[in-house]
């Protein structure tokens, strides 16, 4: 006798990532030295083209509180623009072949602080018969709490005639929250640091996106 299946499949119930995330995606951080190799907070090599910048911040709570175990993964388009992808078919933007263009860290265990050695992205093709997008990092947030990943986007706050023309931000009716995926530039040392910050809840929760 042939069992008949069901019509429709039920779906399966989430959970949060638990207290292992550390250990089973950056166990170097966690003092673990599994993997051949190490997907790590920097992205540039000393071949990478374009300007090097520093993101830094933390993630904060709906009390305010950094977290202290939050894996955050981002990727981004070089500096010309384009991603490291074959759904990117940009020809009049070249490939940079030392720019992953993906990295993952996670927040230091003592402070929450997070961070990433990039470069900053150039403007991105819209969609089709939709304006450029201004330069931006896109961010995926995975924490205990959090049953299904977060997604956001960094803005650069020395954009700002590329950030008031960007589709995306556009879409966001209140300044106050548009200004949530806006990272603060600082000068440090010689060097650029952009200061991103990301609340989950509370009067500056920041905006997050569908996938």
């Amino acid at each position: 006798m042939v069992q008949q299946l069901p019509q429709t499949l039920q779906e399966t119930p989430s959970q949060t990532a638990g207290p292992y995330v550390h250990i089973g995606l950056i166990p170097r951080q966690a003092g673990f030295d599994i993997f051949a190799k190490d997907f790590s907070h920097v992205l540039v090599t000393p071949e990478t083209r374009g300007e090097r910048i520093r993101i830094e911040g933390r993630v904060f709570d709906g009390a305010d509180e950094p977290l202290r175990d939050v894996l955050i993964e981002i990727w981004q388009a070089n500096a010309a623009g384009r991603y490291n992808h074959p759904a990117d078919r940009q020809e009049a933007k070249p490939i940079d072949p030392a720019f992953r263009g993906w990295g993952r860290a996670g927040s230091d265990f003592e402070t929450g602080l997070y961070a990433f050695e990039t470069v900053k992205p150039g403007p991105v093709a819209g969609r089709k018969g939709h304006r450029p997008m201004a330069p931006h990092v896109n961010f995926w947030i995975a924490a205990r709490g959090i049953n299904i990943g977060l997604q956001t986007r960094l803005y650069f706050s020395d954009e700002d005639a590329a950030n008031v023309a960007d589709p995306v931000l556009n879409l966001i009716e209140q300044k106050i929250r548009r200004d949530s995926l806006i990272a603060r530039r600082e000068d440090r040392d010689g060097g650029v640091v952009y200061v991103f910050d990301i609340h989950l809840q509370g009067d500056r929760e920041t905006v997050f996106f569908d996938a």
